[in-house]
């Protein structure tokens, strides 16, 4: 069981959505939380809703993840001023949908400078100390898409893919060395990058599923919390997300077929409408 009162948890993205409130739900618990955005206007107002933690204070700072070399510099900033975080969570992702034919290069390739190489340049800042320490958590936040490629997500699903594979891969070689690591598989959230996302939604993801519905950001961060206390491995926020992921399991490559025929059922339901 792993504590996290008086922890220092650093959180990137965790300026709005899903990482906001979950470093809500950190400082309520008295974790020591260092948020991690792009905006620092956004992080100073994230900062000062945060409740209060005993003995230490709650800190930000503006980076992008993308660049490795800021990436660097925020590490060494938290070392020296904060400390060496007892938990790593990689909450910093973005998502465009769209036919793939219809989507630009530039969109793949920010895709993976976020949610992979994003993730990749945190872990690999602080991992040294971490490993010479004999301990830690690392929390990466994969997606349902990084479970099964879904229609539209041909860039995102393509990211959290690999990110996927990364943190599979991770958590067998740092296990024997005392490091958890973690990977949340949220499904469609209510925050200001689903509302994004659905302007650029293809119609079929309307009608492809259209009784999972959205779930709070409150909801998945109770989740990342609990599953961090328990050290699961896949932390699945909601009911849809736990049939979802293990109907995936069990069904196979029988997946395809069904995904076929819920698209077609999908398409026809469009041509109806219209």
């Amino acid at each position: 069981m792993v504590k996290i009162e008086q922890k220092i948890v650093l959180l990137t993205g965790g300026s709005s959505g899903i990482g906001l409130a979950l470093a809500k739900a950190l400082a309520a618990r008295n974790a020591v939380v260092v948020l991690a955005a792009r905006d620092e206007q956004k992080l100073k107002r994230a900062l000062e809703s945060l409740p209060a933690v005993d003995n230490a204070a709650h800190r930000y700072y503006c980076v992008d993840v993308c660049d490795a070399v800021q990436v660097q510099a925020m590490a060494e900033w938290l070392v020296a001023h904060v400390g060496l975080p007892d938990i790593l969570i990689n909450a910093a992702g973005a998502a465009h949908p769209g036919y793939v034919q219809e989507l630009d290069l530039s969109i793949f390739r920010w895709m993976m400078e976020v949610n992979y190489f994003g993730t990749v340049h945190v872990i690999k800042s602080l991992l040294p100390g971490m490993i010479q320490r004999g301990s830690g958590t690392i929390v990466n936040f994969g997606s349902l898409a990084s479970e099964v490629g879904v229609f539209g997500y041909t860039a995102y699903s393509g990211s959290k893919f690999a990110l996927r594979g990364f943190s599979d891969a991770l958590r067998m070689e740092l296990k024997p060395l005392g490091i958890r690591v973690s990977i949340v598989l949220p499904p469609d959230t209510d925050t200001p990058q689903l509302a994004y996302e659905n302007q650029y939604k293809p119609p079929e993801l309307k009608y492809l599923l259209p009784e999972l519905g959205v779930i709070s950001a409150e909801k998945v961060a109770q989740a990342v919390v609990r599953g961090i206390e328990r050290e699961q491995y896949h932390i699945l926020p909601d009911f849809g997300s736990r049939i979802i992921f293990w109907a995936l399991r069990l069904t196979g490559n029988l997946q395809y077929p069904i995904l076929d025929m819920l698209l077609a059922r999908a398409q026809r339901q469009i041509r109806q409408s219209h």
